[in-house]
């Protein structure tokens, strides 16, 4: 994206520490909706006040992960910033030396993704932090980061995309911003001047319900209801005869007490559709399947079709192994994170490119049913029917990510 000018809200995020009414402000939090130039107008602006401030510092750029870091911040900050100062990435050392108007400091580059990243920050001395989706990283991180920055004259800077409204960045910095002594900037895609109107509402069709009052409205709000709102039966077909070239997968949540599930997908570059299934519910029948059991009907399921892999429950190791010592199927283990994998199952319904047919009765069922844990702080879905649901997330997560949901206008987190 080429940003030709500047909304007034991104001047702000730039210059706040160099305006009089704010430059006593200790932090500045920037939240709001995906697309509103809050990263670019940040990140510029903390390059600016660093070099300005500062002379043979160090500073840190904090992202979930660094890999996430490098393609939000580090990378297209080289673009933003080109002419305006000397940028020297030390790849295998995680750091960037800039130079500007004679100054040069080194920004270390850290991921915080999980409650032991923390460690990655104790010891070092900083003059500043800019944390890129500050939401996403755990708060034993984020503290050690701030505790880190004790050069005199040190500021933080946040942004993020909402999450859930009990969650604590959002109870403690952006509730009590005055009292932590931080400006709060709510930004949208209008703030987002170099940003189309045929692009605005690509994006807005890309998402409903709880994703679409956060990452198109930024609010911080719960998820509750249904996980998954938007499905229809005009996402379902009475059957299904592939009409172009695409490749054949089978996404399987293995299951002894609770139901095992496996889906046959067809997967274009167009369209993923579930041709059949096979669902089978001990609880339900009475009685349990063996591994062999299970191995049978997979074979049945897939029939002489020619499937790329079978994408299955990294924790299923037992029916892994089973698959495996057949030797007919190429097995691949899910990723798995819960929450991404239903946002990006939503932007493909939304999107028209998730289709059924009739016969995945469970699926269907499923559908209807699996919803959201409305008496937990955090998102998080109800263990109940919800089997479909984990092999579908299992391809969307797996393979779609990276095709298909990539070919109708990307993946917004990861954004």
């Amino acid at each position: 994206m080429q940003y030709t000018k500047f909304s007034k809200k991104q001047l702000q995020a730039m210059l706040w520490w160099a305006r009089s009414a704010t430059k006593k402000r200790k932090a500045i939090i920037c939240d709001g909706s995906v697309r509103s130039g809050k990263t670019m107008a940040m990140t510029i602006g903390f390059v600016f006040w660093s070099s300005k401030s500062f002379n043979n510092e160090n500073f840190a750029f904090c992202g979930k992960t660094i890999e996430s870091l490098k393609r939000n911040v580090i990378t297209p900050m080289q673009k933003w910033l080109k002419g305006v100062c000397t940028i020297q990435e030390r790849v295998s050392k995680n750091y960037v030396e800039i130079t500007m108007n004679g100054h040069t400091n080194r920004y270390y580059v850290f991921g915080g993704k999980d409650e032991t990243s923390y460690q990655l920050v104790q010891g070092i001395t900083l003059a500043g932090i800019l944390l890129d989706e500050v939401a996403l990283m755990p708060r034993s991180f984020v503290d050690q980061a701030i505790t880190r920055c004790s050069v005199k004259g040190s500021k933080l800077w946040f942004n993020c995309n909402p999450e859930g409204s009990e969650h604590w960045f959002y109870k403690e910095w952006i509730k009590d911003s005055e009292k932590k002594n931080a400006l709060h900037l709510h930004m949208t895609m209008d703030d987002n001047l170099s940003l189309d109107s045929e692009t605005k509402e690509m994006y807005e069709r890309s998402f409903s319900g709880v994703f679409y009052d956060r990452y198109i409205k930024g609010l911080w709000v719960l998820a509750d209801g249904l996980v998954y709102p938007m499905w229809s039966d005009n996402y379902v077909i009475d059957s299904y005869k592939p009409d172009e070239w695409g490749e054949w997968y089978v996404s399987a949540d293995y299951g002894t007490v609770n139901p095992c599930s496996f889906g046959l997908w067809h997967v274009t570059d167009t369209k993923a559709v579930r041709t059949a299934e096979y669902y089978f519910d001990s609880r339900e029948k009475g009685w349990s399947r063996t591994d062999e059991e299970h191995y049978s009907e997979l074979e049945k399921l897939v029939g002489d079709i020619d499937i790329r892999s079978v994408i299955i429950d990294p924790s299923a190791a037992s029916f892994i192994e089973t698959i495996k010592r057949h030797g007919r199927f190429s097995v691949r283990r899910a990723q798995n994170e819960v929450l991404d994998g239903i946002r990006r199952t939503s932007t493909l319904i939304n999107a028209g490119c998730l289709l059924v047919t009739q016969e995945c009765a469970g699926f269907r069922k499923e559908v209807k049913l699996y919803c959201w844990n409305n008496k937990a702080e955090t998102d998080t879905v109800v263990k109940e029917n919800d089997h479909a649901m984990d092999d579908t997330r299992y391809l969307v997560n797996t393979v779609l990510r990276r095709t298909l949901l990539k070919r109708i206008g990307g993946d917004m987190n990861d954004k």
